[in-house]
């Protein structure tokens, strides 16, 4: 629960680097919530089928938005890359894939234009 926190309060924050364990724990948290909120859509009657979300689903979605483009950005800037990269994701299924992979690979150990190993953060 402290990376998803840690994220939130780095909602607009698009420099720096964020550890594969912030962001993936941080996209799990909010799946979970994200489902756990639709069920309550579906339960009070807020679910619109037609537009597959709900209302405290989608304001969710919408307040959730920033901090999680924030930390994918910062978990590309671990890799080395730019937060541009994100937009390779709009590229139908190989798009998607191949930001997979970014996002799960391992950061850099060295310290990179995006600023320290936010591993080596801990460690200090």
């Amino acid at each position: 629960m402290n990376w998803y926190l840690m994220t939130i309060k780095q909602y607009v924050d698009f420099s720096g680097r964020a550890r594969r364990k912030q962001y993936w724990f941080f996209t799990l948290i909010n799946i979970i919530l994200s489902l756990l909120l639709s069920s309550l859509d579906g339960l009070i009657g807020l679910f619109n089928v037609d537009a597959g979300l709900g209302l405290i689903s989608g304001l969710y979605s919408l307040a959730i938005l920033l901090p999680a483009i924030g930390v994918t950005v910062r978990r590309l800037h671990d890799t080395g890359r730019t937060g541009w990269w994100l937009l390779i994701g709009l590229i139908p299924l190989i798009g998607a894939l191949v930001l997979l992979y970014f996002l799960v690979s391992n950061g850099e150990e060295q310290t990179n234009r995006f600023g320290t190993n936010p591993k080596m953060d801990d460690f200090m």
